[in-house]
């Protein structure tokens, strides 16, 4: 149930992940830090070598890194979800592990346990594979939500209670969680406490054609696998967020991306007359994932400020499931990106 990725079987004592998690940037390897685009242009190089045609879809995994916000991907079966997060988790350099969530799965086979020792009685904390900086959660809603909510701690606060201990989690900590949109049998949807959790809900798409031809080329053979290396590392990363934390955001910005999320709101609310789109708007973690998130794309694009234009691009992926559609609104054919759309639109922009 739970695969094991890299580094082999995990440590049951403590002290060397503690120790892991409190290195400072010097105890490691040299920091590569440079400009935003030189760092994302290091890194798509890499993905790319094992993932073709999901370009935005890597942008935005670079700004998930750069603010530590978490990500949901949704796609059809085959279009790499897994591959691109395990390259991701190799072009940084990260320890990575998956976990591939099934209907008997426990909570403790994600977080871990406590594991008695009949020689002197006491009991040993046993480190599950969510202590990792990249989490593969492979296909989460498959399991009931017992296992789901098992991750809850460990998306808000970067720890994990076992036996009463709190245990810290490592720095940077993502979780990225795949999800199948077309088979619901034997699945749970994740409830909305969770899903509130993800930065960024990532929409896949089938390749263009020239890039699955290009996959033929290079895969075709079944003596041929992509090979990625480390193009970045933990404290490079680390230092990187420290510069996003210096992008401006002017006061007219974030009255903008405010008004952008309370829009939401005004739809959940009993209208005068007609029925509502939403039942629930975003909440004020959507205020905070717009900021952070702006932020990062405009350090990425190697600016120094925040534009309107980067807020409505990152708008969709920080909104769509943050939103709740009303019976009336599915059955009418709308959708929570035609809402988000819509919200754009209604919206003033800042002159």
């Amino acid at each position: 149930m739970v695969w094991r990725v890299r580094h082999g079987a995990r440590q049951t004592a403590t002290c060397e992940f503690e120790w892991m998690t409190q290195m400072s940037l010097t105890d490691t390897a040299p920091s590569l830090t440079s400009s935003g685009p030189a760092w994302a242009e290091r890194l798509s190089g890499e993905i790319g070598k094992a993932v073709l045609g999901q370009a935005s879809v890597v942008e935005r995994l670079q700004i998930a890194l750069l603010v530590g916000g978490h990500v949901l991907l949704e796609g059809m079966p085959g279009l790499a979800k897994t591959l691109l997060v395990k390259s991701l988790g190799q072009a940084m350099g990260l320890d990575f592990e998956r976990i591939q969530f099934t209907p008997d799965l426990l909570p403790s086979d994600v977080v871990g346990t406590l594991v008695y020792s009949p020689h002197d009685g006491s009991f040993t904390p046993h480190l599950g594979p969510v202590f990792a900086n990249i989490v593969l959660a492979d296909e989460i809603n498959r399991s009931p939500a017992k296992v789901q909510s098992a991750l809850l701690e460990a998306m808000q606060e970067r720890q994990v209670t076992i036996g009463g201990t709190r245990h810290p989690l490592p720095n940077p900590f993502l979780v990225l969680a795949t999800q199948n949109p077309v088979e619901h049998e034997g699945t749970y949807p994740l409830p909305e406490a969770q899903t509130d959790r993800f930065l960024f809900k990532l929409l896949l798409d089938y390749p263009s054609s020239d890039d699955e031809l290009e996959m033929l080329r290079r895969w075709g053979s079944a003596t041929r696998s992509p090979v990625v290396e480390a193009a970045s590392n933990g404290p490079e990363l680390l230092a990187l967020r420290e510069a996003v934390d210096g992008v401006f955001v002017a006061p007219e910005i974030q009255a903008y991306l405010l008004a952008l999320v309370r829009h939401t709101r005004s739809l959940a609310a009993a209208p005068s007359g007609g029925p509502r789109p939403l039942a629930f708007g975003a909440s004020p973690r959507a205020t905070l994932a717009l900021y952070q998130a702006s932020r990062a794309l405009a350090f990425l694009r190697g600016l120094e400020h925040v534009t309107p234009s980067l807020v409505q691009e990152v708008a969709p992926d920080v909104l769509r499931h943050r939103i709740g559609l009303t019976y009336e609104a599915e059955a009418g054919g709308l959708s929570a990106d035609t809402i988000v759309s819509q919200t754009l639109a209604a919206v003033a922009v800042p002159g």
